[in-house]
């Protein structure tokens, strides 16, 4: 488990448990043993059991911890996730944290695998964007490919797209070439995407040297098709981005754009509902 994920299990234990779980510490006797179960309430896909069940672990490591669906899982009501056996206050007070961390990033694999259903049999391919929950990154793209989709970067520093604003700043074609030329030069493994919204600065951007997408912004599935017809079978992806949703997804895929970009899959998702049944070892 990666530092950043750690830290944001510390961080969230400290917010919810505070100086102590007052409910379990007065209302759970201290040595009561019980088993309890996380079971899917609704169907959807998994993502995120590794982090859940540390949550567990990370409040007392004596817990049993066992995971019964790995990420990718789909899921139907009343499938069980993971089961935990030990002190009932233990499972009690990690509850809530596990919970959030599993339904979220559930939440986010459930949402991407709709929108890839409703590409099936096109070539394109769903990726997210850098809309996510400061500091879940990692998590919630994991999660995006848990549910079928592809990462787009991770963020700054790993590809340079060039958008509206940068473009703006850059006088013409031959210092557009020249600033990727340089940036070729000195990184050489960054991949470089360029942002249009519209077909002559398309044609533009095929002319140039050592560009690997093409970013086709808030084009209807027309000018897309033109786009895509433009471009041949050879030179660089063509990514479909701008208020996609569930309903217009299917039609951009049809155009024959090779990824579509879609940020509500992590900013829009809803929280899968998921619960934990306690039951007694008397019981």
């Amino acid at each position: 488990m990666d530092r950043t994920t750690s830290t944001l299990i510390d961080l969230a234990l400290a917010e919810d448990i505070g100086p102590g779980d007052v409910t379990s510490e007065y209302f759970i006797p201290k040595d009561r043993e019980a088993r309890g179960l996380i079971v899917a309430k609704h169907e959807g896909v998994i993502a995120g059991v590794e982090i859940a069940a540390e949550v567990f672990r990370r409040v007392d490591a004596s817990l049993s911890v066992k995971i019964l669906l790995e990420d990718g899982s789909h899921v139907t009501q009343k499938a069980c996730v993971m089961e935990m056996r030990g002190n009932a206050r233990s499972i009690l007070t990690a509850e809530r944290v596990s919970l959030n961390f599993l339904q979220r990033l559930s939440g986010i694999a459930t949402k991407t695998h709709r929108f890839v259903e409703l590409t099936e049999g096109t070539p394109a391919r769903i990726l997210d964007t850098r809309k996510t929950t400061p500091g879940w990154r990692s998590l919630e793209k994991a999660a995006v490919v848990a549910g079928g989709g592809l990462n787009h970067r991770m963020g700054l520093y790993d590809r340079a797209m060039v958008k509206d604003n940068h473009l703006v700043a850059e006088n013409g074609v031959a210092e557009l070439q020249n600033a990727i030329d340089h940036l070729r030069r000195e990184k050489p493994g960054v991949e470089v995407e360029l942002e249009a919204d519209r077909l002559d600065q398309v044609e533009a951007f095929l002319e140039l040297e050592g560009v690997d997408y093409i970013l086709l912004d808030n084009m209807d599935n027309e000018t897309m098709k033109e786009a895509v017809a433009m471009r041949g079978s050879e030179g660089p992806k063509l990514e479909a981005s701008g208020g996609v949703t569930l309903e217009t997804v299917a039609g951009i895929a049809c155009t024959g754009v090779d990824f579509i970009s879609v940020g509500r899959v992590t900013h829009s998702a809803v929280a899968l509902d998921l619960s934990l049944d306690l039951l007694f070892n008397d019981e």
